[in-house]
C-alpha cells in the first residue's frame, strides 16, 4: 500500500494508467472499456502516443501501467515501451490472456525491461473464470502464462475482480495465487460500469467481512495484498494501526490518473468524467487544477452524509467511481460501505 501525504497527492499523480487501446479478443463480463475486437478510429496515433509518453516522463510517476482492452492489440506497443523505458519510466503491462500473450512475447517484454505483468484470475476453477472472461480455456491458459512470466524473470501480479460470481471462492483463489510465485495480489471490487451490472456487486456486509479477512491473512501472505476501488480496506487496517489513520491514500483523482485510448483524461477508468485530453491539454495541469480532480482530493467536499461524517474520510473517502455508478454523483456515499460512522468530534473510529 502507498503511504503519502496529502500534499504529495496534490502535487502529481503517483499512479498513471494508460489505456493503450480498447481492442481485445475477450468479452469479459465486467469490462469497463466495453472492449471491442478492433481499435477505435479515434485512438491516439503513434506520434500522439509519443507525446503522451513525454508528458508522463516529465511527471515520472512511481507506477506507470499500460492496459486496455488488450495493450498487445496495439501494433506499436513494443516501440512505445522502448521509448518509455529510454525516458526512465518504470513500465508495467496488464495484457489479456489470449494467444497473443505467448512465450516469445513475454520474453520480448522482459528484454525491453518491463517492471512486471499483471494477469487477471477471477475464479478458483475453470468454470468460474472462463464464464467470467467469456472464453473457454482461458483459465488453463492463465495458469500456463503466469508460469512463463515467472520463468522469464518478470514480476507477476495477479488481479481478481470481486463480485457475486466468485465471492465464495476467495479463500480458494488465495490458495491458488499462493502457489504461483506472485509479488502482489490485487482485489478489484466491482464497479457497475461498462458491461458490469449493479446486481453483480457483493453486499456491504460481505465486503466488510472480506476486508477483515484480508487484514487477518496479509501478515502471513507470501505476497503483498492490495485493493482497488475499496479504500475501506485502509479504514479496516487503520482500526488496528493508528499510524495509517494519519496517512493519505491513493484513489480516484487522488494520486491517480487514467488516460483513455483517445487521450481523454479521467480521475479513474471507472469514473467517466473527461477533464481534458492529452491532444490539447497538459496532463499535469489538468491533474493539479481541474475542479473535479481538486474536489476528489478534498475530503470536506464529500456530499454523502455517511462519507462526509466518517472519521476515516481522509484515509478512505470511499470509492468515488462506485458512488457515481450507483448514485450519479462522484461525491456521494460509497454504496459498498456498510459502516456506521461517527463524527470525528465524537469518536476517532468507525463502528462496523
Amino acid at each position: 500500500m502507498f503511504a503519502y501525504t496529502a500534499s504529495d497527492l496534490e502535487d502529481r499523480p503517483l499512479v498513471v494508467i494508460w489505456e493503450a487501446t480498447r481492442a481485445c479478443a475477450l468479452a469479459c463480463r465486467h469490462c469497463r472499456a466495453t472492449a471491442q475486437r478492433r481499435p477505435g478510429p479515434d485512438e491516439l496515433t503513434g506520434a500522439e502516443a509519443r507525446g503522451l509518453l513525454a508528458q508522463i516522463g516529465r511527471i515520472h510517476p512511481p507506477v506507470f501501467v499500460l492496459t486496455g482492452g488488450d495493450p498487445l492489440e496495439r501494433a506499436d506497443l513494443f516501440d512505445l515501451i522502448a521509448e518509455a523505458r529510454a525516458s526512465g519510466l518504470r513500465v508495467s503491462v496488464a495484457p489479456s490472456v489470449t494467444p497473443r500473450l505467448d512465450r516469445p512475447t513475454i520474453a520480448r517484454l522482459a528484454a525491453l525491461g518491463c517492471a512486471g505483468l499483471q494477469i487477471s484470475l477471477d475464479g478458483a476453477d475453470a468454470e468460474t473464470h472462463d464464464r467470467f472472461r467469456g472464453h473457454r480455456g482461458t483459465f488453463a491458459r492463465t495458469l500456463e502464462t503466469c508460469a512463463w512470466i515467472r520463468e522469464e524473470g518478470l514480476a507477476l501480479s495477479v488481479g481478481t475482480t470481486v463480485g457475486v460470481h466468485n465471492a465464495e471462492q476467495l479463500d480458494e483463489i488465495y490458495d491458488l495465487v499462493a502457489t504461483m510465485g506472485v509479488v502482489r495480489w490485487d482485489l478489484f471490487f466491482l464497479i457497475p460500469t461498462g458491461r458490469a451490472r449493479a446486481e453483480e456487486m457483493i453486499s456491504p456486509t460481505f465486503a466488510e467481512a472480506v476486508w477483515i479477512w484480508l487484514r487477518a491473512i496479509r501478515q502471513d501472505a507470501p505476497f503483498r495484498i492490495t485493493t482497488t476501488e475499496a479504500p475501506q480496506f485502509r479504514r479496516v487496517l487503520a482500526g488496528r494501526d493508528a499510524r495509517l489513520a494519519a496517512q493519505a491514500s491513493i484513489g480516484d483523482g487522488k494520486g491517480f490518473v487514467f488516460i483513455a485510448a483517445n487521450g481523454d483524461i479521467y480521475p479513474s477508468g471507472f469514473l467517466p468524467f473527461a477533464a481534458g485530453n492529452t491532444r490539447t491539454d497538459d496532463l499535469l495541469a489538468v491533474y493539479r487544477g481541474h475542479p473535479l480532480f481538486r474536489a476528489l482530493r478534498d475530503p470536506d467536499a464529500l456530499t454523502g452524509p455517511r462519507c462526509r461524517h466518517c472519521a476515516y474520510r481522509r484515509v478512505c473517502g470511499g470509492s468515488r467511481s462506485r458512488a457515481y455508478a450507483v448514485y450519479g454523483d462522484p461525491l456521494a456515499d460509497d454504496p459498498l460501505c456498510g459502516s456506521i460512522p461517527l463524527h470525528p468530534a465524537e469518536a476517532g473510529e468507525v463502528r462496523c
